[in-house]
C-alpha cells in the first residue's frame, strides 16, 4: 500500500499491540560478515549462505506441477497445428504481468497464433465467465483459452468453453473450490495433493514455470526455439509476485531477486522504466518497496478504474515514447484512485465512528462489515485494507452490484483465514453467498443484499469463534535494540539491497528509546521528526507517516523503526522510518 493514502484521522482502537523480538538461532555459519545482516537474515530462518545467492539453479523443477504435462501436451498440439491461442487474464498486477508473460513467452516459444484479452471487471467480474467466453468467441474465435491467474473456480466458465468445442489450459495460484472446473489442464500448485515446492506461487510465477516446462520440452525435440531466454521475463515476475503479497519463501525470494538484478542493471522493458520514472524512482536502486508503492498501484490503478489493456500495454511497449504515453496514462489514474478513496475513507470513518458507538463494548467486534451502494466498486478492497490496518479486525466492505447483489471484498489479520471464513459461512447458509474465492489473508464475494444484515452478524460470531473470544493483537516482531556504530547510512542501504524482502520474510525493522528534540508536520500530514538517543550519542532524523504531533521536546519515546537511505536532491542520508510510537513511560 502507497504510505501517502492511509487514513489521517484518529480512530477508536480495541486492539492491543504487543512489541516483540525475533530470536536469532545459534549458527555454526556465519551468513554475512555484516554481524546485523547476519543476526537479521538468521531471525528469518535463512539456513545456509548458499541462499544468498538466490541461484536459479537452486529453483525446484515444474515437474511436480498438477497437470503440467497435460498443459504442455495442449500448447505443443496448438502449437504445431497453428492453432489460435487467447490468454484470458485478470485486472490487477499479477493478472497484467502473467498476461504479459504469458504472450511474451509464448511468441519466444514459436507460437504464433496468440493474442490476450483482460475481462473488464465491471462488465465481467473476476475470472473464466460464460460471459466472457462468449466475449472470447466473438472477437477472437480461439481453439484453446489459456487462462492467468485465475481460473480455477471457472467451472461454469470452461464447461461453457467446452459446449463451444473449446479447449481450456487453467493456470492459476488460487485456492481451489470443491468443485473444479472440467479443464484439459489445472495447473496450480495449491490444488489437493499438490507436491510442488513452490504452492506460494503468484500467477505470474505459474505461467513462467509452465513456459520453463513448455521450454523443455522443446529442448527434447532439438526446437530451434528450446534456447528462448526465459530469463528475459523475470523483471515482470517479480514486480507481479511482489504486488501481489504472495509469501516470499526460498522460490519467490529466488524469482524477486533474479528479476531485480535485472531492472537495476536496466535489462527490463520499456514500460517497467517509464513507470519508474514517472514515480520518480531510480533504476539502479530498486526494491521491493518501489515495486509495492510505485509500479504495482499505478498499474493496478488500470484494473481498478478503467481496463487493464491500458497496463498490458504498457508492459508490452516497444518504444520509450509509447512506453511513457501509457504511464502517464496509468499515473494519472493512480491519482484519481486516490482521490476516491480518499472521499470513500471519510464516508467510512462516519460508519466506523457508529460502528463503536453501537456496541456496549468494543471488544464485542471481531469483524467489521462497511457498506455503501455508491462506494466504486475497483477502490473497495484498498478501503477494506485500511480499516483492516487501523482497527486491526478482518474486514469486509461491500458496494452495489446491480439491483440484488452486493459486492464485497475482505481483508484479514494473520491467524483469520478469510476464505475458510466464508466457507463456514456458505457452508450452514448455501443461499446466502452467491460466489466467493481467495486466499487466507484476501478474499472476495457477492452477497444478496437482502442478507446483509443477517451476514454481518454471521461474520462477526465466526470471526469471534475464529478467535476463541479474544480480539486480534497486533505483534510488531522486531530485530531488537541497535548499537549508535549499526545505525548507519551503510547498514541502511545494505539491509535494503541484502534480499528482497515481502510478505512472511518481512524487512528488519528495530526498537530503541529516543527522546525527541523537534517536529513537524510535512506533506498529507506526515510526521517530521529530530531524535537523539538517550546518552545523547547521536541525532537522527525520522520519518513517521500519517502521525500527528507526539508529545513536546524532550520526551521519551519507545519507537519501533527501520533503516532508510533517503535520497533527495542526489545525495543519500539516514532516517529512519518510524512504524510504531509510543510514550517510553508506557513500556
Amino acid at each position: 500500500m502507497e504510505p501517502d493514502a492511509r487514513f489521517v484521522r484518529p480512530m477508536t482502537l480495541s486492539h492491543s499491540i504487543v512489541v516483540a523480538q525475533r530470536l536469532v538461532p545459534q549458527m555454526n555459519e556465519v551468513l554475512h560478515d555484516n554481524s546485523l545482516v547476519h543476526r537479521v537474515l538468521a531471525a528469518r530462518g535463512v539456513a545456509g549462505a548458499q541462499e544468498l545467492a538466490c541461484s536459479l539453479a537452486q529453483l525446484p523443477t515444474p515437474e511436480l506441477l498438477p497437470d503440467i504435462d497435460l498443459a504442455v501436451a495442449r500448447l505443443l498440439k496448438a502449437r504445431d497445428a497453428s492453432e489460435r491461442i487467447l490468454i484470458v487474464g485478470d485486472y490487477d498486477c499479477d493478472g497484467a504481468t502473467s498476461t504479459t508473460v504469458a504472450l511474451c513467452g509464448l511468441r519466444m516459444l514459436g507460437f504464433t497464433q496468440v493474442n490476450y484479452i483482460v475481462p473488464n471487471r465491471f462488465d465481467f467480474g473476476y475470472g473464466l465467465s460464460p460471459a466472457v467466453v462468449d466475449l472470447a468467441r466473438k472477437d477472437f474465435t480461439p481453439d484453446l483459452l489459456l487462462t492467468v491467474d485465475n481460473g480455477v473456480a471457472s467451472v461454469e466458465g470452461v464447461q461453457h468453453a467446452n459446449e463451444y468445442g473449446i479447449d481450456v489450459v487453467v493456470t492459476d495460484h488460487h485456492l481451489a473450490p470443491e468443485l473444479l472446473p472440467d479443464a484439459v489442464a489445472i495447473v496450480n500448485p495449491n490444488l489437493p495433493g499438490s507436491e510442488f515446492a513452490g504452492r506460494n506461487l503468484a500467477g505470474v510465477g505459474v505461467i513462467f514455470y509452465v513456459l520453463l516446462a513448455l521450454r523443455s520440452a522443446l529442448k527434447k525435440q532439438d526446437d530451434k526455439h528450446a534456447d528462448a531466454a526465459l530469463a528475459q521475463l523475470l523483471d515482470l515476475v517479480a514486480i507481479g509476485t511482489v504486488a501481489d503479497l504472495v509469501p516470499l519463501d526460498t522460490v519467490n525470494r529466488t524469482l524477486v531477486e533474479q528479476g531485480l538484478k535485472r531492472i537495476r542493471a536496466g535489462h527490463t522493458r520499456h514500460g517497467v522504466l517509464a513507470l519508474l520514472n514517472v514515480a520518480g524512482k531510480h533504476v539502479e536502486h530498486l526494491t521491493t518497496q518501489d515495486i509495492g508503492f510505485a509500479i504495482g498501484p499505478r498499474l493496478n490503478a488500470a484494473g481498478r478504474l478503467a481496463d487493464m489493456r491500458v497496463g498490458v500495454e504498457c508492459l508490452l511497449s516497444d518504444s520509450n515514447a509509447s512506453a511513457l504515453k501509457a504511464a502517464n496514462e496509468l499515473n494519472s489514474l493512480n491519482i484519481n484512485r486516490r482521490s476516491i478513496e480518499a472521499d470513500m475513507q471519510s464516508d467510512a470513518l462516519a460508519q466506523i465512528d457508529e460502528l463503536f458507538a453501537s456496541l456496549s463494548s468494543a471488544d464485542d467486534l471481531f469483524g467489521v462489515c462497511l457498506h455503501d451502494d455508491g462506494w466504486h466498486q475497483g477502490v473497495i478492497g484498498i478501503l477494506a485494507g485500511r480499516v483492516k490496518e487501523k482497527l486491526y479486525k478482518p474486514t469486509i466492505v461491500f458496494t452495489a452490484d446491480g439491483d440484488e447483489y452486493l459486492k464485497g471484498s475482505a481483508r484479514s489479520v494473520p491467524g483469520v483465514h478469510i476464505r475458510d471464513v466464508l466457507q463456514t459461512i456458505a457452508t450452514t447458509y448455501p443461499d446466502m453467498l452467491a460466489k466467493f474465492g481467495g486466499h487466507a489473508m484476501a478474499a472476495g464475494m457477492s452477497l444478496k443484499k437482502d442478507y446483509f444484515e443477517q451476514f454481518c452478524r454471521l461474520f462477526n460470531e465466526t470471526v469471534r469463534q475464529v478467535q476463541q473470544g479474544n480480539p486480534g493483537v497486533r505483534e510488531y516482531l522486531t530485530d531488537g535494540a541497535l548499537t549508535t556504530t549499526e545505525r548507519t547510512l551503510d547498514n541502511a542501504q545494505l539491509l535494503a539491497r541484502v534480499m528482497p524482502w515481502g510478505q512472511n520474510f518481512e524487512s528488519p525493522v528495530f526498537c530503541d528509546t529516543f527522546r525527541l528534540v523537534d517536529q513537524r508536520v510535512v506533506g498529507k500530514g506526515h510526521l517530521q521528526m529530530t531524535l537523539e538517543t538517550i546518552d545523547s550519542t547521536q541525532t537522527l532524523k525520522a520519518i513517521a507517516f500519517n502521525r500527528e504531533p507526539q508529545g513536546t521536546k524532550g520526551d521519551s519515546f519507545s519507537i519501533v523503526y527501520s533503516l532508510d537511505a533517503n535520497h533527495f536532491r542526489d545525495s543519500w542520508s539516514l532516517q529512519l522510518r518510524v512504524e510504531h510510537i509510543e510514550s517510553a513511560a508506557l513500556r
